[in-house]
Formats: C-alpha cells, sequence, structure tokens
C-alpha cells in the first residue's frame, strides 16, 4: 500500500471513530447543564446541604441520565406537575396509560439512582 493511501485511511478512520465515540457521548450526555444542576439543587434540599449530599445527589442525575432519555424526563416531571392540578385538567395527567408509563420509568430510573448513589 502507497503510504500516503495508508495515512488517508488512518485518518478517515480516526474521524470517524470521533464521530461515533461524540455521537455516544451525546446520547449519555442529553440533559442540559441547567437540568442537572436544579435536580441536584432539588436533591441536596431534600438530603441536606453537605458535600456527601452533593457527590450523592451528581451520582443520582448521572445515573438516572443513564436510564432515562431527557425528553422522557421531561414528560415525567410535567405528568407529576400537572397531576396536582385540581380538576379535569389534572384528571387527564392521572389518568393515562401514557402518563403512568412516563412515571413510572422515571420511578425505576429515580429507584436504580437511590441503590447505586445513597
Amino acid at each position: 500500500m502507497h503510504k500516503s493511501i495508508g495515512c488517508a485511511v488512518t485518518s478517515a478512520g480516526v474521524v470517524m471513530l470521533a464521530a461515533l465515540s461524540g455521537l455516544q457521548a451525546q446520547e449519555l450526555n442529553d440533559y442540559p447543564t441547567s437540568a442537572r444542576a436544579d435536580y441536584v439543587f432539588a436533591c441536596m434540599k431534600a438530603n441536606g446541604e453537605t458535600r456527601r449530599a452533593l457527590e450523592q445527589c451528581s451520582c443520582s442525575i448521572d445515573v438516572l441520565a443513564s436510564l432515562l432519555p431527557y425528553e422522557r424526563y421531561v414528560s415525567a416531571e410535567t405528568v407529576l406537575s400537572m397531576s396536582q392540578v385540581i380538576g379535569n385538567l389534572g384528571t387527564q395527567f392521572r389518568s393515562t396509560e401514557q402518563a403512568k408509563t412516563a412515571v413510572n420509568d422515571l420511578r425505576r430510573a429515580q429507584a436504580e439512582a437511590e441503590v447505586r448513589c445513597f
């Protein structure tokens, strides 16, 4: 093989590998920083404002993000928030199968995060 062809093939392989690695990292880290910070802040309020709580809560959002895509997280949080509304609107969020599934997925991810981090 000609030396310049070998370099071109190697370079193309490196570029493809880097692109795939970037895609995987992006898929694993689809939670915006502000959403992660909000989660950690609320978690620390509930679990104490200590260094240990910071580490546990940071671990918790990392586990949650690895198990539940951000879009599903937002859906479940919306259902939980809207299901507290009194009346027909709240009932619609409490009673649909899609809403129940979203919340159940979030609860399972939270339970796994609890086991791994606390």
